[in-house]
């Protein structure tokens, strides 16, 4: 008798199953899909990934869906609205005057009031470039005094090293009536 076990003629002719082809990975889901994990949005902003973490908790963002793995997927729209929050940053606001724009917004449009919520932004965003022109004109008023100060501080370069800086006040190099600008009278002035 031998210890090998036979199979019916019929069994040993059937060919084995076919491969099932692999479940996609991770990545080709949501490439698929056009989802990204928290490193790649970081990666995609330029911020870091507890800087989104900080975006959820104060539900800024929000993620899309959940892996197999239960990894946070985010979509285009994450990327877009990290990108929102930065330009507003950039403006002055701060992560809390944010999250109060946002809740606004998503109140007026969860009101159905769509003219509600663009008029609010309207009104913010001309706040907003209102100031961002002031600061420019301030910005530029002190480019012309810092201009104005290079040119003056370069006549120190043809002084005479060995001159005391307390002959400065009255320096012999510049019209007598030419006065030194601020930020060159500024450093000169000791208090008494």
């Amino acid at each position: 008798m031998s210890n090998h076990i036979r199979l019916p003629l019929a069994l040993a002719s059937v060919p084995p199953p076919p491969p099932k082809p692999s479940a996609p990975s991770l990545n080709d889901v949501q490439a698929a899909e056009g989802m990204m994990q928290v490193g790649d949005l970081a990666r995609e902003s330029g911020k870091t990934v507890r800087a989104i973490h900080l975006y959820e908790e104060l539900d800024l963002v929000r993620p899309a869906a959940r892996s197999k793995g239960r990894f946070r997927l985010y979509g285009t729209e994450a990327l877009l609205r990290i990108r929102w929050i930065s330009k507003l940053q950039d403006l002055g606001f701060s992560l809390p005057d944010i999250q109060v724009v946002a809740k606004e917004f998503d109140d007026a449009a969860d009101a159905g009031s769509a003219s509600t919520a663009m008029a609010r932004m309207r009104e913010l965003y001309r706040t907003k470039l209102e100031q961002t022109r002031a600061q420019l004109q301030r910005l530029q008023t002190l480019e012309h005094e810092i201009v104005a100060s290079l040119e003056y501080l370069e006549t120190c370069e043809v002084c005479d090293p060995q001159r005391v800086v307390s002959a400065c006040k009255k320096c012999d190099q510049h019209d007598c009536g030419e006065e030194a600008p601020e930020l060159v009278a500024g450093f000169r002035a000791k208090p008494s």
